[in-house]
């Protein structure tokens, strides 16, 4: 007799099915069972506002949680950056697999480089995060650039480039590869121009945390290390009391010296949506082995930057 298939709980969007079902066939192999996608629409999917008006924290999130409340769904697959930082309860992160490339990337008309943009270029994006370092970048770099605020799916806003509304737009990169449309990138913003967001490129797989046999066998797919650095990244996001649509980036990277992974780098950033002020700050130490360790790198990176004036960047404070 085959086993009742396990309900994975999606966003209905191209790019959240395309990542579930990535995650649907890694849980069907390491279970044995098969996995079904249930589609649920999110309050962030439906509302046409900016996510910084809607603030952002939670508004992909909170249908997928209620429906995995309700047991409509037995785990649901988030992209990570889009949760809240304080976990309720009686839901946990079970894995978090492998994390795909964390970098932004430009797409532009003529195959252009974000350096070979013309003067008065017109660069969409949704997130206050990429404006702030984006318009550092050029105010240093003697760009001269107009950065305009989109919302929508992939194709909305690749759109936008091809009907010549805008000359760019910004797009994570593990997005574009998750599907199948990498090949439309023109330029790779290096994390030393653009921080991403903090868990940029990872994905959560949540369940109830009274479902231990589900927990156990969803482990499998978890990547210590990519725990370990979205951790310290997220931490340094809750410290500075900052929502998900706040203009913060943060990457934790592996330090490597031949085949051993030596040291965890993690670097964060904030900055008025202008890109006149940014406080950009570092920190290396041992790759932390837990998850207070991780924690505790993301804390005191945030209370550094807290005292060289961070708060005063990021307008209002998520409450």
């Amino acid at each position: 007799m085959t086993e009742k298939a396990l309900r994975l709980g999606t966003r209905r969007s191209k790019l959240a099915m395309a990542q579930s079902g990535q995650v649907a066939d890694a849980v069907s192999q390491v279970t044995g069972r098969p996995v079904e996608l249930v589609e649920i629409t999110t309050y962030g999917d439906v509302s046409r506002e900016h996510l910084a008006q809607i603030g952002g924290t939670g508004v992909f999130v909170a249908a997928l949680r209620e429906a995995l409340a309700r047991g409509e769904v037995d785990f649901a697959v988030h992209s990570l950056k889009d949760l809240p930082t304080t976990q309720p309860d009686e839901l946990v992160v079970a894995a978090i697999p492998v994390r795909e490339d964390p970098r932004d990337v430009i797409i532009a008309r003529d195959a252009l480089k974000l350096t070979d943009l013309p003067r008065g270029a017109r660069i969409g994006t949704g997130s206050p995060r990429r404006m702030a370092q984006l318009n550092a970048y050029a105010r240093t770099h003697g760009l001269d650039i107009e950065t305009v605020p989109i919302r929508g799916n992939v194709d909305t806003r690749i759109g936008y480039v091809t009907k010549g509304d805008l000359d760019a737009v910004v797009l994570a990169a593990a997005g574009l590869n998750r599907v199948g449309r990498s090949d439309e990138v023109t330029d790779f913003l290096s994390v030393d121009t653009v921080l991403p967001a903090p868990g940029q490129g990872a994905l959560a797989v949540e369940t109830t945390a009274d479902n231990a046999d589900l927990i156990a066998a969803l482990a499998q797919l978890d990547d210590p290390l990519t725990r370990a650095a979205v951790t310290a990244e997220r931490s340094l996001l809750a410290a500075l009391e900052a929502g998900c649509s706040a203009p913060v980036g943060a990457l934790a990277d592996l330090l490597i010296d031949g085949q051993s992974v030596k040291e965890m780098r993690l670097r964060g950033v904030v900055g008025t949506t202008d890109g006149s002020t940014l406080v950009q700050l570092s920190t290396t130490g041992p790759v932390p082995e837990t998850h207070e360790a991780a924690t505790a790198l993301g804390r005191e990176l945030a209370t550094e930057m807290l005292a060289q004036g961070a708060a005063g960047l990021m307008g209002e404070r998520a409450l």
